[in-house]
């Protein structure tokens, strides 16, 4: 049966009473060790091979338009995986086996056909033998104790939104489409991995309300904030980070939009009185030394006023 990550305890779609308090009761067991963030912001061997393998996870999701989801599980695999496994320097070959071993793994685990060839060309540089391959999914699976079937994010959203209680049920899916789009960018950011699955869910449904229905955005905040087994103060700061990672990306596509814009199409475009060049120059002086101000709403002290 194809393992679904929104319903990581059963196959069943409706959450039954007891299913909700096993996932926070376990969900820990389903992320890094407790040290791997330290490791990760002391060595930046550890750094780079989790940049490296996750650029190579994404360039396999492309390539071969794998489901996202497949991706998002190997990534937890690995991170999983090499928090509890030490890497060996010095042996490159050992990035691109463990990445292979991972995808592997969360293919089978979605039903997926993977092929090991699509990896394996010359480009490559190294070339593996389905008995090596096995022999890493083994190590993989001891250092995971067998739990495939990971809690994620995605294990907690749709009980989230049902916390919510929206007054318009419409508004479900846009806020659920949102929300998986800030999951899936947060995995990539090494300061997330401190936060459990559910806080990543919970932050990442606010995000989402907070663009979508801002007016209704204090109400939805206190729902989630309320619930017993939410830890406010990390949902705070887990918020915080999404919201900053959120307005990041958008100031960034900003600026690359104002780039494009501003770029002379021809010989002609460049020719400019005296005047316009001061201003032009002016004005790129004023958006080289100030980052425009964009508006958030942060949820210190729960943005209440």
């Amino acid at each position: 049966m194809e393992f679904d990550l929104e319903n990581s305890l059963t196959s069943l779609e409706e959450h039954h009473s007891d299913t909700v308090p096993n996932l926070f009761a376990s969900e820990s067991d389903h992320m890094p060790s407790r040290n791997f963030l330290h490791c990760l912001k002391t060595s930046d061997f550890n750094v780079s091979f989790r940049q490296e393998a996750i650029s190579l996870l994404l360039q396999a999701q492309y390539s071969c338009n794998y489901d996202p989801f497949i991706h998002y599980l190997a990534v937890n695999y690995m991170d999983r995986f090499i928090s509890k496994q030490e890497i060996p320097q010095g042996k490159p070959w050992i990035l691109r086996l463990v990445v292979i071993s991972c995808l592997s793994l969360a293919a089978k685990m979605k039903n997926t056909h993977f092929s090991v060839s699509d990896f394996q060309g010359e480009e490559a540089g190294f070339i593996f033998d389905t008995q090596t391959i096995n022999r890493m999914e083994l190590l993989i699976l001891d250092a995971l104790n067998w739990r495939m079937r990971s809690i994620t994010p995605f294990s907690f959203v749709n009980f989230f939104i049902s916390v919510l209680e929206l007054k318009d049920p419409s508004f479900s899916q846009p806020l659920k489409n949102r929300a998986t789009e800030i999951i899936f960018k947060a995995q990539n950011e090494i300061k997330f991995l401190e936060f459990k699955p559910s806080i990543v869910a919970a932050s990442a449904l606010l995000v989402a309300s907070n663009e979508l229905l801002p007016l209704q955005f204090p109400f939805l905040k206190c729902s989630i904030s309320s619930y017993a087994l939410v830890n406010k103060e990390r949902l705070l700061n887990c918020f915080n980070a999404l919201q900053e990672m959120v307005e990041m990306e958008c100031y960034e596509s900003m600026l690359d939009t104002m780039s494009c814009t501003r770029t002379p199409l021809s010989v002609l475009d460049r020719h400019c009185t005296k005047s316009e060049s001061e201003t032009a120059s002016t004005t790129s002086i004023t958006y080289g030394s100030t980052v425009p101000e964009i508006k958030r709403q942060k949820l210190n002290g729960y943005g209440s006023k």
